[in-house]
């Protein structure tokens, strides 16, 4: 079974029709006093946890997503039965709100966000025993260094395997704790920046991950799974539309899941990953994308040339 961890949110997206430096005076930035008046405005589901939920509901794979959201949960909750996921290992902080983030964009798509972390910041406290046993993996998403690193913890005490997620998390942990969390992954997944990075801080990554399966997205050029005996070169797949970015990487992660849930091997997983990643880069919103499986499926032949069986 696929334990999925990492924040649940709510985000506010609003748009403001001018630029925002039209309105700030540089010899005034010690005193800032601004309001935008913005003429569109969504409230949507979010959070990373969230994110690849929402793919492995719609690619219909069992799983159970683990972590704290707020006493507002309901609505989240609502639409997340709709598609037959398992929320019953959502923990309920009754005296706080989910996790929610508010973004205002200019015409130049400059961003100004403001993030409260509310439910999620009690992460640090789920005991991955309650949920996982030594035959399922979990998913370390990002929710915050203390969640990220008691999980690690905890599957390391326990010998369940889990796939590593720093992205987030790389500026507030030590090098010692992402060695840590790197040597124990089963898998270890980042963009190419995040890669990097890891390479860069942990002098023997190469030594340290030898035996690990790392992937690598690479945004429009693909991905790249890594393992001790070969390199698998996962091609893009084409989107109808780019609307945005975001939420693409949970999309692919969330892709590549179902796949493994499945048996497939990692050829067939990763391509399912980049399959997913090419319908949500076609909404604004990270969960505002759908498709049925015979849609996926179709999209995926078109792609690969190659029946897929889900």
């Amino acid at each position: 079974m696929l334990i999925v961890t990492g924040s649940l949110a709510y985000d506010y997206i609003m748009d403001f029709p001018g630029s925002f430096s039209d309105h700030i005076l540089p010899e005034h930035t010690h005193n800032i006093n601004l309001s935008f008046i913005v003429n569109k405005f969504a409230k949507r589901r979010g959070g990373t946890a969230g994110n690849v939920s929402y793919t492995l509901g719609l690619l219909k794979t069992p799983h159970i997503l683990f972590s704290y959201a707020g006493n507002d949960f309901v609505e989240y909750q609502k639409d997340f039965a709709k598609l037959g996921i398992d929320v019953s290992g959502v923990q309920i902080e009754k005296n706080d709100h989910t996790a929610t983030g508010f973004a205002m964009s200019d015409k130049k798509q400059n961003q100004i966000w403001g993030f409260y972390y509310g439910a999620s910041v009690k992460n640090s406290t789920l005991q991955i025993a309650s949920v996982a046993t030594k035959k399922d993996l979990v998913l370390i998403g990002p929710q915050g260094s203390e969640g990220s690193l008691s999980l690690i913890e905890q599957c390391i005490t326990l010998g369940i395997p889990y796939m590593f997620d720093p992205g987030f998390i790389l500026t507030q942990i030590a090098n010692t704790d992402l060695k840590r969390g790197l040597e124990h992954a089963s898998y270890i997944i980042g963009n190419e920046y995040e890669i990097h990075l890891m390479e860069d801080r942990i002098k023997i990554f190469n030594t340290l991950t030898k035996n690990k399966i790392i992937i690598t997205t690479l945004g429009e050029k693909g991905a790249l799974i890594e393992t001790s005996k070969k390199k698998l070169k996962i091609m893009p797949v084409k989107a109808e539309k780019i609307a945005a970015t975001t939420g693409a990487g949970d999309a692919w992660r969330g892709g590549f899941f179902a796949g493994l849930e499945r048996g497939f091997d990692l050829q067939t997983a990763g391509q399912m990953g980049a399959v997913a990643s090419s319908y949500a880069v076609e909404h604004l919103g990270t969960q505002d994308h759908y498709y049925t499986k015979k849609e996926f499926t179709k999209r995926y032949k078109k792609t690969y040339n190659t029946n897929l069986n889900i």
